[in-house]
């Protein structure tokens, strides 16, 4: 049997589908984000990056970069296995004691990647609740979708932040059954948040546990960068907070925070922490360092936020249709698949400026957009010269200038 024919035909579909993901091979050159170093067969070649999740920078920022070198010099590189076979690396003990605290709760856990703390958190807490049913955000990311599916207990999904319509659910599974409620703190498509408040409100109505993530939101909002959760005074409120060390945090991994029974049970009980070589020291020495130094200082989130909000002024006055949000994703909408790749092959390789197309199943069909994440770093000439660029792609693939509201309705 010629198995190799089944890929070569699942690959063509995506292709025909307009949905296969082209990778450009980038050098992030520390100390100069957001440029970059795009390696072509033609040679390598200058560029910006415009939709990196580093969004704060920190990935090289000297205290981060600092912690890393250094610990990897006294300790080594790798954990030396799972946490089990291995022990616990101090810097992991001390990086768990870091999120903790960001987050008010008594104790947290780090995995690997924020899609495994998703999978193996909501699985292993939903398992642990007897006859769980779980409450699912209509919009809730992949791993949070895997996590669900996993937990292979009753589940329903709710309208995307509607909370009457969550609501109506809770009422019907009734006050005495386990409930989890699963959502976002921010939705990284659109840029909209959560009413979180709201949602406690009903949990705590309807006898229900909450499980955010605040992936895109963590380091980023709140006076201390604790998320979504803290900018809006709920996070005492939540149950769970699963989050990234990857974005605002610049480095690598997931991790969920709680109280010390639940934290401990999903330790026990997960086998995506159980089986799982453990972060290396150098790796959480530089979370921690990261988030110790957000913790303090607010001014890469007060540059973040008024930058983000100069590219979505500037772009809108060229007549580009960007997706009203009140956080730091800038959507800009294609609503077309393929000249949504053109754009970002043009703007790549005649602007120089990266900016990865947003395709389904990424998003729904006919909703294709660019999504333009600002940094710190973004001065005025980036953002005028990003205006221009993306003015000439409209013009040449005859794309409408027309505000997003009209594009959305029709």
């Amino acid at each position: 049997m010629g198995y190799n024919t089944y890929f070569v035909d699942a690959l063509n579909r995506l292709h025909e589908e307009r949905r296969y993901r082209v990778f450009a091979h980038l050098e992030r050159l520390a100390g100069r984000f957001p440029r970059a170093i795009h390696h072509t067969p033609d040679g390598p070649r200058d560029v910006i990056v415009w939709c990196s999740n580093d969004y704060l920078g920190m990935g090289q920022h000297p205290k981060v970069v600092g912690a890393m070198v250094e610990t990897a010099t006294r300790m080594g590189t790798g954990a030396g296995g799972t946490r089990n076979i291995a022990g616990n690396n101090h810097p992991l003990v001390l990086l768990e004691q870091e999120l903790a605290d960001l987050h008010g709760k008594e104790a947290g856990l780090v995995f690997t990647s924020g899609y495994v703390s998703n999978d193996a958190g909501i699985s292993t807490i939903a398992k642990l609740l007897p006859n769980c049913l779980i409450l699912s955000d209509a919009l809730n990311h992949n791993s949070m979708i895997t996590g669900v599916r996993n937990a292979g207990t009753d589940k329903v999904v709710w309208r995307h932040n509607d909370v009457e319509h969550l609501e109506d659910l809770l009422k019907k599974a009734g006050k005495e059954r386990a409930k989890l409620i699963v959502f976002e703190g921010l939705y990284s498509m659109d840029g909209d948040v959560s009413p979180i408040g709201k949602i406690c409100d009903l949990a705590e109505k309807y006898n229900a546990m909450t499980y955010i993530d605040e992936v895109h939101a963590v380091g980023m909002y709140g006076a201390r960068g604790g998320g979504q959760a803290e900018q809006q005074g709920e996070m005492g409120r939540i149950d769970v907070i699963e989050a990234t060390l990857a974005k605002a945090f610049g480095c690598l991994g997931g991790y969920i925070a709680g109280s010390h029974a639940l934290v401990d049970a999903v330790r026990s009980y997960a086998p995506g922490f159980i089986f799982t070589t453990a972060l290396p020291p150098a790796v959480c020495a530089a979370a921690t360092a990261a988030i110790r130094h957000l913790k303090d200082s607010t001014w890469e989130r007060e540059r973040h936020q008024e930058r983000a909000a100069k590219v979505k002024a500037v772009l809108s006055a060229a007549g580009l249709p960007v997706m009203p949000t009140d956080t730091h994703i800038v959507p800009v909408m294609v609503c077309d698949a393929d000249k949504c790749k053109q754009a970002t092959d043009i703007l790549l390789e005649e602007h120089g400026i990266y900016i990865q197309p947003i395709n389904y199943p990424t998003v729904p069909k006919g909703t294709e957009r660019l999504r333009i994440t600002p940094s710190p770093y973004h001065e005025d000439a980036l953002v005028h010269a990003l205006a221009e660029a993306l003015v000439d792609v409209w013009e040449r693939l005859e794309l409408p200038r027309k505000p997003f509201n009209a594009i959305a309705a029709e």
